[in-house]
């Protein structure tokens, strides 16, 4: 196929992911994406729009489709791009035209296509199978061969064009754009929009540079939206999909110059997030990495092999993780001020009811003094001696004698004002030469020696020694835009997200058989290369709140339900329909318990039994299932209308989790996906009926839940 300039450099089968490279006669090569099954879908591509009525000289009609880097770079010094996109983005920029290609070869599970200039620099870009087939992984390097440093403010970990090849023209109508925003105890919310509401439509003329640039700066990379982006042509039902790898600021790109859309993204750029980079003679930089996917399906269908690509990662977790024991975590009882007599009365409750880990939570290390709090005097981490007498040591001793894994919480990264360490400002992070403040909380330089020590003496020393086995790693402030480093505030926090990075590597290789849960004021971390290093992630802070069973079923498209640790925080005045309401929430993912165990009456007990024993039933499907979400919610979460349901299925298995909320409806049907199964457990008495691969219930009043474990004939 050849049209205009364009033709095709070669084609390579992933699964059934197609990579097409494309190319013209100035050396630029381009990268599309179809399922390899849909190739008799692509269309005949106009070369120009002569086609429009609009255009009166046909003979020199504007271009319709063009070749689109694979990688776009901005280098400093030389011209910014024209056409409206500075400011809006730095896609396109004339450093690009400086690189041609300069070879592309095979090996055994990955693509190398290799950019070269006049003066010695060179761009790699690697296009590489991911676990089973499902995704791709893009990386792409920047080396200096040339005669002096070269400055970076620009350079993408994944650039994909084409969208869509299953239109001949501008697929006016059919393209929509998805995207997850997440706040603090409100992650995941799926936001949907046309590429026309978006006004990236293709101008008449082409060649305006049209960008919507997302993402996010800080260190927390899940504030505003998680680094996942999708486009969906919904005439051809193929949905494309990318997610970004970075604990620090990155960005996210729907953008567009003639027929075809472009998604582009990798860490943020000097527009966005104040980034510049000094490559120095004879070294070589790596943009942050990227998972792609093509599917003929859903959304949902992408998103689940976008996350897939954790399992590996967490398949390498300590084997206890193996079987998603539950979690008991004191916040939601002592709410910042744990005490060892309380954590035991709560653990002789514990055993019956099936739970493997107690974590005690943060206040441990909370002086005995007016006025303190939990928040103002972590830092330190040595533990209160009125509240622990005997010392972390046998309080862990304690909970072990009992049955249970003992935990802990830390934020090891920060301290806090009322802490000695906050005082300690030669090892700490500054900004424009002065010790940065977040409000309470100041960070480490964690590429400091002295610090590392410090870690290493007051964190990883200290859980080895007393016997903990799970370390709840919180992190609960940003550090903004960035902090003090030669080449600008956006590379010295990127270099901190190595950090970081580097951090949970050591706790790793210290302690092996540690079960780590990542935190972030909830679910503010969450993003593939922390989930990679962690155990599980506290999914959300919304600790007691109604809207939890919505967040959690939103995360399915977002973190491995095995990987998304649920509250259920339980109260002696709750009814069983609300301690069915809190619990059901929990088979979306990891159920943690909390709140007043040690008040509960008989009836509520047996009933926290039933769910945890019911839960332990259906690890399998939670683990290793694929999830559909349905329901019909009203807009606000925090008061949320109607109903939803959630059929997560394997092919031994099927999980259904519904709840209504207010103003729902009587009854709920639920497809299945498929008509040989049987009911084996439920957690609520509410009836309900199988007809053929449809599930039927009814569901008492607003607020109420239901579970239903299926099984095949």
């Amino acid at each position: 196929m050849t049209s205009g300039q364009l033709s095709i450099l070669s084609e390579h089968e992933f699964g059934n992911i197609t990579a097409r490279y494309v190319t013209n006669d100035k050396g630029c090569v381009g990268l599309w994406l179809y399922p390899t099954s849909a190739a008799g879908l692509l269309a005949e591509r106009r070369a120009t729009v002569a086609d429009e009525s609009w255009v009166r000289n046909k003979a020199n009609a504007k271009p319709a489709i063009v070749v689109e880097p694979l990688v776009h770079v901005k280098i400093v010094g030389d011209d910014q791009p024209g056409q409206f996109g500075p400011g809006r983005t730095l896609l396109w920029s004339p450093s690009n035209d400086k690189f041609s290609i300069a070879s592309q070869h095979r090996d055994k599970n990955a693509v190398i296509t290799t950019f070269t200039d006049s003066t010695g620099l060179s761009i790699e870009h690697r296009l590489s199978a991911g676990p089973r087939d499902l995704t791709l992984r893009s990386d792409t390097s920047f080396l200096n061969e040339s005669d002096r440093p070269v400055r970076l403010e620009l350079l993408t970990s994944f650039a994909l064009s084409g969208i869509t090849p299953f239109s001949a023209n501008d697929a006016p109508n059919r393209l929509e754009a998805h995207r997850f925003r997440a706040v603090w105890s409100a992650e995941g919310r799926l936001v949907s929009d046309s590429i026309e509401h978006l006004h990236l439509e293709r101008v008449y003329a082409g060649g305006m540079k049209l960008s919507e640039r997302f993402g996010q700066v800080g260190s927390m990379p899940v504030r505003g939206w998680f680094p996942t982006a999708l486009v969906e042509d919904t005439e051809a039902g193929v949905v494309w999909g990318a997610r970004v790898a970075c604990p620090t600021s990155w960005q996210l790109e729907f953008a567009r110059r003639y027929d075809d859309l472009t998604l582009a993204g990798g860490y943020a750029d000097r527009e966005f997030a104040h980034w510049t980079k000094t490559v120095q003679r004879g070294e070589k930089f790596n943009a942050t990495p990227a998972w792609l996917t093509c599917v003929s399906g859903t959304v949902d269908d992408a998103c689940d092999r976008l996350v897939s690509v954790d399992v590996p990662a967490v398949e390498s977790q300590p084997a206890i993780e193996r079987d998603l024991p539950i979690v008991y975590n004191d916040w939601c009882t002592s709410w910042g001020a744990p005490r060892e007599d309380k954590i035991f009365g709560t653990a002789d409750r514990l055993g019956p009811l099936g739970v493997r880990y107690l974590v005690i939570d943060a206040g441990w290390y909370m002086p005995e003094t007016p006025g303190a709090h939990w928040a103002t005097t972590m830092g330190d981490w040595q533990a209160n001696k009125n509240r622990f007498p005997r010392g972390l040591a046998a309080t862990a001793a304690g909970i072990r004698a009992r049955g249970l894994i003992p935990g802990l919480w830390m934020e090891p990264e920060h301290d806090a004002k009322d802490s000695a360490a906050f005082h300690e400002i030669d090892h700490l992070l500054r900004r424009d030469g002065q010790t940065l403040t977040l409000e309470l909380r100041r960070a480490w330089d964690l590429h400091d020696p002295w610090v590392r020590d410090f870690i290493d003496e007051r964190v990883i020393r200290p859980l080895a020694d007393a016997g903990f086995r799970y370390l709840k790693i919180d992190y609960s402030e940003t550090l903004g835009i960035g902090v003090d480093h030669f080449d600008g505030l956006g590379e010295g926090l990127r270099r901190h997200g190595e950090g970081t990075h580097a951090l949970f590597d050591r706790i790793r290789s210290a302690l092996p058989e540690m079960v780590t849960e990542l935190v972030s004021a909830g679910g503010g971390r969450m993003e593939p290369s922390l989930l990679q290093r962690t155990s599980m992630a506290s999914s959300s802070d919304g600790h007691e709140t109604v809207e939890i069973p919505i967040i959690s079923a939103a995360l399915h498209r977002l973190v491995l339900p095995r990987q998304s640790l649920i509250w259920a925080v339980l109260n002696s005045d709750d009814s069983l329909q609300r301690l069915g309401y809190t619990l059901a929430a929990t088979f979306l993912g990891r159920m943690c318990l909390s709140g007043d165990l040690v008040g509960l009456g008989d009836a509520q007990l047996a009933f926290v039994k039933s769910a945890t024993e019911l839960y332990r039933r259906c690890v399998p499907v939670i683990r290793d299932g694929m999830s559909r979400i349905m329901g019909e919610i009203g807009p606000s979460w925090r008061h949320p209308t109607g109903w939803q349901g959630v059929v997560r299925s394997t092919p031994q298995q099927v999980l259904v989790v519904f709840h209504s909320f207010k103003d729902s409806p009587t009854t709920f049907t639920l497809p299945l996906p498929s008509v040989d199964w049987k009911v084996v457990g439920a957690l609520t008495s509410l009836p309900v009926i199988l007809r053929g691969s449809m599930i039927e219930g009814s569901v008492g009043s607003d607020f109420s839940a239901q579970v239903i474990l299926l099984e095949e004939m």
